[in-house]
């Protein structure tokens, strides 16, 4: 059984920065890609960034810049540090792994969730 837990939500003013963290846990063999994805009240889940094991970095273009997408493979951990955030950020944020298991292969995971506020 793998899981991925979120931590570093919470409510921010607008204009300030937050770092998320996602770490992944149980019988793991190996992780491909990590990332991050954000639902916003009413709107469909949607990328934020991804990053493969050799740290090779994609982002959705509306937040190039502003976000930074990082991952420490030996504490199978992904993080997104989030700059200069606007209230059009306030979303759940999800991590998910592309997670290699015994017997299984590979699956992809995600998180619960963590809440990102941003107050104007």
């Amino acid at each position: 059984q793998v899981q991925l837990v979120e931590s570093g939500g919470g409510l921010v003013q607008a204009g300030g920065s937050l770092r998320l963290s996602c770490a992944a846990s149980g019988t793991i063999l190996i992780i491909n890609d990590m990332g991050w994805y954000r639902q916003a009240p009413g709107k469909q889940r949607e990328l934020v960034a991804t990053i493969t094991r050799g740290g090779s970095a994609n982002y959705a273009d509306s937040l190039k810049g502003r976000f930074t997408i990082s991952r420490d493979n030996a504490k199978n951990t992904v993080y997104l540090q989030m700059n200069s955030l606007k209230p059009d950020d306030t979303a759940v944020f999800y991590c998910n792994a592309d997670v290699r298991v015994p017997m299984l292969g590979y699956a992809k995971y995600w998180g619960q969730g963590t809440q990102v506020t941003v107050s104007s």
